[in-house]
């Protein structure tokens, strides 16, 4: 572990306890540019964690402090993500500057440091969760190469094996769709946790939740309609959510 200690935090609510792991990727062209601008008090962001491609993990922030890391953000109906959340920062330049798997010595070292975190805070293994999970409007990290199922398998967050799932799934919405199926829609992916209205239209945002949740549970679609088989995998998920016991 190596202290790179950043200027950008702040004191965690009084009584708050860590609940959520937020995983990023830095989408900068390097790790050195991601580390200097998170230690930068100009560029007011930060992480408690940053991995390098080669494993070096780099610490910024003591998880007892906030980091600011997800900025405009919402999951299950709570809104201050940094409050109740830890950030690791994977290096990969992201989807601006060349997008690329991440190497198994980086995942590896990502794999222990989540679990020694893990092990220090009550965090569910569903709420170990994507950038793009709490702010699908905006953010597209750690993206579709990510590999949540290897992860979940170390004992780090929840993905489910359902290569199967889908043939007797719904048909399909898209953008500029309305109607009671829509709205069923919306319900289902609010009653998992991410920050949608019931509208009854599938909308730019409900495309973009959509899509968000193609990156973690289905990577293989990632088209932003929520296709038999996407519909299928949300409502599996759904079915065996622990949140809903």
């Amino acid at each position: 572990m190596i202290n790179s200690l950043s200027p950008n935090f702040d004191a965690r609510p009084e009584g708050q306890e860590v609940d959520i792991l937020l995983m990023h990727y830095t989408g900068m062209r390097s790790g050195e540019a991601a580390l200097e601008r998170m230690c930068s008090a100009q560029a007011k962001v930060s992480a408690h964690y940053m991995v390098e491609e080669d494993g070096r993990v780099f610490q910024l922030v003591e998880e007892k402090d906030r980091a600011w890391h997800a900025g405009v953000a919402s999951w299950a109906g709570a809104s201050d993500i940094n409050a109740r959340s830890i950030g690791i920062e994977i290096v990969n330049p992201g989807h601006e500057f060349g997008y690329r798997a991440f190497p198994e010595v980086q995942i590896a070292a990502v794999v222990e440091l989540a679990r020694g975190i893990l092990s220090r805070h009550r965090v569910p293994a569903h709420r170990v969760l994507g950038h793009s999970d709490v702010a699908p409007s905006r953010k597209e990290d750690p993206g579709e190469l990510f590999p949540w199922g290897e992860l979940a398998q170390a004992g780090v967050g929840w993905f489910l094996d359902l290569t199967e799932t889908g043939e007797t799934a719904p048909s399909g919405l898209s953008l500029g769709d309305r109607g009671e199926a829509v709205s069923d829609l919306q319900k289902r992916f609010r009653a998992f946790g991410y920050g949608i209205d019931i509208t009854g239209e599938f909308d730019l945002l409900t495309e973009a939740v959509c899509r968000a949740f193609q990156r973690h549970y289905c990577p293989a679609q990632l088209s932003g309609v929520a296709d038999a088989k996407t519909q299928g995998v949300l409502a599996a998920y759904l079915d065996k959510a622990p949140f809903r016991d």
